[in-house]
C-alpha cells in the first residue's frame, strides 16, 4: 500500500504544483489520494492467481530443460523469455498456439543458436512431460486453505492450456481450492494482453478494480495493473517487478506472506 501510495502521488503531483494557485486542485487530489488508500485497504472480490512458479516449482522442468540444452543451465533465462516472446509475437498477430507447444519451439530456437541438435519430439518431451507433474511450492497449500477459511473466493488464471492446468492441479493436489479455472485458451490471447485481464474479470461477474493478481512474475503483475486489477507480487528467487510500471500494493517472498497480508484486509 505504502508503494502505491508513493507512485500515486507522483502520478498526481500536478494537483500538488497547482494548489498554491487554485486551492480547488489541491483538494481534488487529496480526495483521488483517498479514494486510492480506501480500496488498498478493502478486500478484492476475486484472488486470481498465476500457476507456473507462482503455486508450481518449476525446478524439474528447469532441470529437463537444462538437460536438453546439453546441461546449459546459463541458457534456462534465454529460453524462458524467447518462450514468452513468441506467446506475445502469437498474440499480435492473431495466432494461437497451446503455450507448452510455443516453449518447445523457443527451446528449439535456442538450441539451435548455440550449435545444440534437438528434435521436435525431444523438445516437446523435455518441456510437456515435467510440466504436467510439477509440485507445489512448500508453502502454497496451507496459504490457499487459510485464504478460503477467510472467506476469498480463489481462481487460477495461466497461459497453460484447460487440460494442461487440470493434470497440473492433479497432480499437485490443488484442484479443489479453486472455485474456477480459467485459461487464455478460451480468448486465444496470452496474458499479459489487456484483453485476457479484462476477459477474465468478465468470466467472474466482476469490474477490474475488483480483481487482484497473484502472480510470480513482473510482466503478468505489470499487465494485470495497466488493466486496472490490483496486483501481489510473489519474489521467489529470481523474480523482478518491472521499473517502468506501478507497484503492486503487497510484496511479500512467498504466498503465505501475501495470504496474512490479504486475510487483514477488512
Amino acid at each position: 500500500m505504502t508503494n502505491n501510495r508513493r507512485d500515486f502521488i507522483k502520478r498526481t503531483a500536478m494537483f500538488g504544483l497547482a494548489s498554491a494557485a487554485v486551492p480547488q486542485f489541491g483538494l481534488a487530489a487529496n480526495e483521488i489520494l483517498n479514494k486510492e488508500d480506501n480500496i488498498m485497504n478493502t478486500r478484492p472480490k476475486v484472488l486470481f492467481f498465476d500457476v507456473n512458479e507462482t503455486l508450481l516449482d518449476l525446478t524439474t522442468m528447469k532441470k529437463s530443460v537444462g538437460d536438453a540444452l546439453g546441461n546449459r543451465s546459463d541458457l534456462l533465462p534465454l529460453w524462458f523469455t524467447t518462450m514468452l516472446q513468441y506467446s506475445l509475437v502469437s498474440t499480435v498477430a492473431n495466432q494461437y498456439n497451446d503455450f507448452g507447444i510455443i516453449g518447445a519451439a523457443a527451446l528449439q530456437m535456442v538450441a539451435a543458436n548455440h550449435g545444440i541438435t534437438l528434435s521436435e519430439k525431444d523438445a516437446q518431451e523435455a518441456v510437456l512431460e515435467p510440466i504436467r507433474s510439477l509440485p507445489a511450492h512448500p508453502e502454497v497449500k496451507d496459504a490457499l486453505q487459510k485464504l478460503k477459511d477467510a472467506g476469498y473466493k480463489l481462481v487460477s488464471f495461466t497461459n497453460s492450456s484447460n487440460k494442461g492446468v487440470e493434470t497440473q492441479f492433479k497432480n499437485a493436489g490443488l484442484l479443489d481450492y479453486f472455485e474456477e479455472r480459467l485459461s487464455v485458451e478460451d480468448i486465444g490471447k496470452f496474458k499479459p494482453h489487456a484483453d485476457a485481464y479484462a476477459w477474465a474479470a468478465r468470466k467472474m461477474g466482476v469490474e477490474p478494480k475488483e480483481c487482484l493478481l497473484v502472480a510470480a512474475h513482473g510482466w503478468d503483475i505489470s499487465g494485470a495493473l495497466w488493466a486496472n486489477w490490483r496486483g501481489a507480487f510473489v519474489s521467489r528467487p529470481g523474480a523482478q517487478l518491472y521499473p517502468l510500471s506501478p507497484k503492486p500494493e503487497i510484496n511479500e517472498s512467498n504466498l503465505s506472506l501475501i495470504a496474512e497480508r490479504l486475510i487483514a484486509l477488512k
